[in-house]
C-alpha cells in the first residue's frame, strides 16, 4: 500500500461496553485478517498509559485504559468496513450524531497521543539487515516482509544453521552496508 493511501484513512472512534476494549479489539483484528480487510481496517488502537501503583508496599507498573469504554479505529469508512465494527460483539456504536461516524480531527488525534506520522525506512524485500535489539540481537537476515503501516519487518534470519521466520519492528534492525 501506498503511504499516500495510508494518509487517508481516518480514525474513528468506537464506544464499547467497559471492559470489553481489548476483546474487541482482537475481535476486530481477527475478522479483518479472515475477510482480508487489512487494506480497509488499518490499525486498532486501545489508548494506555503506565500508572505506578503502591501494592503490600511494592510499586507495581500497571497499564490503565486512557478512555474506558473506547476503542479507536484507523479505517476507511465504507459500507463493509462500518458493518465488521459495528457488529463485532462488545460494540455498542459509532461515536457520532445518530451513531454516524465522525473521523477524529488532527488536534483531536494529538491532543489524544495518537501517531500519525509513521517511521519512513529505506529498507525493501530482500536486502541484509543486522538485528540490534531484542532476543535476536546480533543476529543478520534478509528482509521477506516490509509492513510499513505497523512499522514492522519480517526477517529470515540463521540462526543455529536454520532460517527462521521473526517479525521485527523497524527500531530493531539496521542495513549491513554492503
Amino acid at each position: 500500500m501506498d503511504t499516500n493511501q495510508h494518509e487517508q484513512a481516518q480514525w474513528f472512534v468506537a464506544h464499547t461496553y467497559s471492559g470489553y476494549e481489548n476483546k474487541v479489539k482482537a475481535s476486530i483484528e481477527a475478522t479483518v485478517e479472515n475477510r482480508n480487510m487489512e487494506d480497509v481496517i488499518l490499525e486498532v488502537q486501545v489508548p494506555v498509559q503506565e500508572v505506578v501503583e503502591s501494592k503490600n508496599g511494592k510499586k507495581v507498573v500497571k497499564e490503565k485504559k486512557l478512555f474506558p469504554g473506547y476503542v479507536m479505529i484507523k479505517m476507511f469508512m465504507t459500507d463493509d468496513s462500518w458493518y465488521v465494527v459495528r457488529n463485532t460483539r462488545g460494540v455498542t456504536g459509532f461515536v457520532g450524531p445518530a451513531s454516524k461516524p465522525v473521523p477524529l480531527s488532527k488536534a483531536e488525534l494529538k491532543s489524544m497521543g495518537i501517531r500519525q506520522q509513521r517511521v519512513e525506512i529505506s529498507m525493501h524485500v530482500g536486502e541484509e539487515v543486522k538485528v540490534i535489539e531484542g532476543p535476536l540481537e546480533g543476529f543478520t537476515g534478509v528482509i521477506e516482509e516490509v509492513h510499513a503501516e505497523k512499522s514492522k519487518v519480517k526477517v529470515n534470519v540463521s540462526m543455529f544453521g536454520r532460517d527462521t521466520l521473526a517479525e521485527l519492528g523497524f527500531e530493531q534492525i539496521e542495513k549491513i552496508n554492503t
